[in-house]
């Protein structure tokens, strides 16, 4: 009997093909087909460089194997299958405890912890549309969300799927591929987008979406994204993300940090709060960004009410005052946060530059000791609880 083997893999359901694991992994044992993105048992050194660069936990995967599962065995999953039985002859189940036990702890040096879908969440659909066979939506709308002198374009674009079905829920990604091929004469990658609308489409009822997009310099995606018209048609894969996703639960509390376009994915959750009705859980936003001409939708963002979502809108560049980011914000209203923290029913989403991250874990750790709670166990039991979740990029 074959020796117990650890085998790192990916969760197809979580997985947003972002593909930037496939691009770390300095070993190339990180591939994909049209459908998932895969790890090459023979090639996998588990050196973990992947780890801390997937935004959704979905590569934190192991099993203990005693035959590895092929590339076709992965390329063919729609979820992970279970941990497989070992066999007598090498131990039993006390071995596979002890096998996983000393295995599983080693891969897990240094990574971080899955986030899971609220318990109350709808059931996500994933991946319905992949390379090879795309979805082709219509643009129906493009405009600016940002003034020309803040130097940040940024735009909302709102595309139409017609008669083909593309449901989404808030936080949700789709991939948008763009046209043309690479230097090698290879079809682009897709790139990821959050919708920024709610399940119901940006305008009720209609099988559309929003998408909240920044034009990068020598972004491939996004300047194509950006200058496109209104009756142009584009191909999209998804959706993507499972876990990332709005409590249906009316009493749960939302507590929101973003920056920049990663509000896309509050927006969705408010405008769906907005069309519910009966929610008593209240919205709490930090939103950071340069200067009001650079926040994404900050005009209509003003126009909610208060009773609804609490706002901090964070500015580091405003004139004659000194540079404030979300975790000062936060440190400011640490009362405010402490009750949040203590709440069962609060759900916790932080989204935007990866940067951000660390100022704001740190302003959670200081909140969460400065009333005697461990920050690291009260994190951990909220991302156990699905209440705890990151997509930072």
């Amino acid at each position: 009997m074959n020796k117990p083997l650890k085998q790192h893999l990916i969760d197809p359901e979580i997985c947003i093909r972002c593909y930037t694991c496939e691009m770390t992994c300095p070993v190339e044992a990180i591939t994909h087909d049209d459908s998932n993105v895969v790890v090459d048992a023979e090639k996998c050194d588990f050196c973990m460089d992947c780890i801390p660069v997937c935004p959704t936990g979905s590569i934190d995967e192991w099993r203990v194997v005693e035959t590895p599962y092929s590339l076709d065995d992965q390329f063919g999953w729609d979820e992970l299958p279970e941990q497989q039985e070992i066999g007598e002859a090498a131990g039993g189940v006390e071995a596979l405890d002890a096998a996983m036990e000393a295995l599983l702890a080693e891969a897990h040096k240094g990574a971080g912890g899955k986030s899971k879908a609220p318990k109350s969440a709808s059931k996500a659909s994933v991946n319905l549309y992949n390379l090879g066979k795309p979805a082709t939506a219509k643009v129906t709308g493009n405009f600016r969300l940002t003034a020309d002198e803040s130097g940040a374009d940024v735009r909302h674009i709102i595309l139409d799927f017609g008669a083909q079905p593309f449901p989404v829920l808030e936080g949700q990604s789709i991939g948008i591929i763009p046209p043309g091929t690479d230097a090698d004469g290879k079809a682009h990658l897709p790139r990821l987008y959050s919708v920024s609308s709610p399940r119901d489409g940006e305008r009720p009822n209609y099988n559309n979406l929003s998408l909240t997009v920044k034009r990068e310099e020598k972004g491939l995606c996004s300047n194509y994204v950006c200058d496109l018209k209104i009756g142009d048609e584009v191909k999209i894969t998804g959706p993507f993300g499972a876990t990332f996703l709005m409590p249906e639960d009316p009493a749960a509390r939302l507590l929101m940090v973003c920056t920049g376009t990663g509000s896309a994915p509050f927006r969705a959750f408010t405008m769906r709060r907005q069309r519910s009705a009966g929610a008593t859980g209240d919205m709490t936003m930090f939103f950071g960004a340069r200067t009001p001409d650079s926040l994404p939708y900050f005009g209509p963002l003003k126009k909610v009410p208060e009773r609804l979502l609490k706002k901090h809108l964070v500015f580091s560049r405003l004139a004659d005052q000194p540079k404030e980011y979300v975790q000062d914000r936060m440190m400011n209203e640490q009362e405010a946060l402490a009750d949040l923290l203590a709440d069962p029913n609060t759900h916790i989403y932080i989204c935007g530059l990866r940067g951000m991250e660390q100022g704001v874990e740190e302003a959670f750790r200081s909140i969460s000791e400065s009333t005697g709670l461990s920050w690291d166990a009260t994190r951990d039991a909220m991302r156990d609880e699905g209440r705890y979740h990151v997509e930072t990029y």
